[in-house]
């Protein structure tokens, strides 16, 4: 499965999909958006990484992931518990003309794209409500003509997040303001990566800094975060690659360097087989005008 998806918000920025069913299709990967994601789970359990931190999930749960950014999500899926969700992903600047002529939800939503005393998930809003709001809106989209439906969509995004405003900021209020440290070995060990995934891995290092032996990190990786430190290295380089080419104009070659890739050919494949396409076809794509 690829690290990036949704790569089509140039031309179409807007990406919903209301109160869908995936217990039977979902599957965990680390991945990231080329937009801004607002997942709300309306029915099961389970938890996010992100920001090399778990989060807890349930149902009212609503998150934000910003663009380019990497998470994995961990549903307990059963037969009396499935895992139903709306997904609503778009390109933060599609919207932000809709929500000018209102100065504080812009500012709000601006700082929810970027703010990192702001928390990423939103917990406990009240079901009905937002299961109503969400019905109202959706038939709203389903119906408008093509030409508008940008319009409606970007009204249903506006009227989400006002809904939600006060009480986000409320628990930003809330929260502390230093960062947050590792409460876990497996946090602790992806604070590490993010620090260092831009140099050659030695699993050694790594084990020796958090005072594991390297079978013992090894295994507790994958137990808790659900993939191999291999793979969770590679995502996060990736990652970082789409953002730098998206970004910046440095060189295809300088880009793979920069994260931890200095063959140039390697890198190329590796970005192509996570991605679906060349770094260089990536960023002709953030950039179609050029």
């Amino acid at each position: 499965m690829k690290i990036m998806n949704y790569m089509n918000l140039n031309r179409h920025p807007f990406r919903f999909s209301f109160q869908y069913d995936r217990s039977k299709e979902f599957a965990e990967v680390y991945h990231a958006h080329q937009g801004m994601e607002l997942l709300y789970v309306h029915e099961g359990c389970g938890r996010v990484i992100v920001e090399q931190q778990f989060f807890d999930l349930r149902p009212g749960s609503l998150v934000c992931f910003r663009p380019f950014q990497l998470h994995r999500i961990q549903m307990d899926i059963t037969p009396d518990q499935p895992y139903v969700r709306s997904l609503f992903v778009f390109e933060p600047s599609a919207l932000e003309p809709y929500l000018a002529p209102f100065p504080s939800l812009l500012d709000f939503f601006r700082r929810l794209g970027k703010d990192p005393l702001l928390p990423q998930v939103l917990p406990g809003l009240p079901q009905e409500e937002i299961a109503s709001l969400f019905r109202v809106h959706r038939a709203l989209i389903e119906q408008a003509p093509q030409d508008e439906l940008p319009e409606e969509q970007a009204m249903f995004l506006a009227a989400l997040l006002h809904r939600v405003k006060n009480r986000w900021l409320a628990g930003a209020a809330l929260a502390p303001h230093a960062p947050a440290k590792p409460s876990t070995t497996a946090e602790a060990m992806m604070q590490w990566l993010e620090e260092h995934y831009m140099e050659p891995f030695e699993l050694a290092v790594l084990a020796k800094a958090v005072h594991l032996s390297p079978s013992h990190v090894s295994a507790l990786f994958r137990q808790a975060v659900g993939s191999s430190i291999t793979e969770y290295i590679t995502a996060r380089r990736i990652r970082q690659a789409c953002v730098l080419l998206k970004t910046t104009d440095h060189s295809v070659q300088a880009i793979g360097q920069a994260v931890g890739l200095g063959n140039v050919s390697y890198f190329c494949q590796l970005f192509k087989r996570n991605v679906g396409m060349s770094p260089h076809q990536f960023r002709r794509s953030m950039h179609p005008r050029r």
